[in-house]
């Protein structure tokens, strides 16, 4: 594909900031999963934002950021079980690489994701 435009996608924010895009996906996804910049989607597309680069599953639909240079940040979702399943093996195989022990059965226990905010909430 030589254009994600090309695919069928639904436009949720407009020229919007990074920031705003992430709250959005926070709001309107069952499942939230955080991912790097430059996280590869549908093969061919790299995921640009300032971390955290939120990633949302919706149903079958996957809300993630989309940048288009000099018209700026969308959030856009796009019918995927397919991308939606490698997601989550990626995000599963990240933290299990990164716990250890006792850690890493209370994580494998957790149920869903959770937003960046109760993350962080002390």
């Amino acid at each position: 594909m030589s254009c994600i435009e090309q695919m069928k996608y639904k436009l949720y924010l407009e020229r919007t900031s990074f920031k705003e895009a992430r709250e959005y996906i926070e709001k309107n996804s069952e499942e939230v999963y955080y991912v790097d910049p430059g996280y590869k989607i549908f093969k061919d597309y790299y995921i640009i934002g300032v971390p955290p680069v939120a990633m949302g599953v919706r149903g079958g639909e996957m809300l993630f950021t989309y940048v288009k240079p000099c018209h700026g940040t969308f959030v856009m979702g796009i019918d995927s079980e397919e991308e939606i399943a490698r997601l989550r093996e990626n995000e599963e195989k990240k933290i299990k690489k990164s716990l250890k022990g006792g850690e890493r059965a209370k994580a494998e226990a957790k149920a869903a994701p959770m937003s960046f905010s109760e993350m962080y909430r002390n």
